[in-house]
């Protein structure tokens, strides 16, 4: 069980890594015809869409800055802290 919990653990600090990479590389590179950006863009969008369709369903979505990396930030953080609980 502690290796599993420790693989979970791991894999959530690589999602948290990979979204940090992305919103910087999207203030450097949108051209999704980057290797990076396309790999980047392909692993986290799965993620992001539902949480950016939620927010433009409450209100709070298209405005100049996406807070759908923010948000799922903090969902990652409430499974990881779960997860150590458990």
């Amino acid at each position: 069980m502690y290796t599993l919990k420790v693989a979970l653990l791991l894999f959530i600090r690589a999602i948290y890594f990979i979204i940090i990479a992305r919103a910087i590389m999207s203030w450097f590179i949108r051209d999704l015809r980057n290797p990076i950006a396309r790999f980047l863009h392909e692993i986290t969008e799965p993620l992001l869409a539902p949480i950016r369709a939620l927010l433009q369903a409450l209100g709070l979505g298209g405005t100049m800055f996406d807070f759908s990396p923010l948000v799922l930030f903090l969902l990652l953080q409430m499974l990881a802290n779960f997860i150590v609980r458990m």
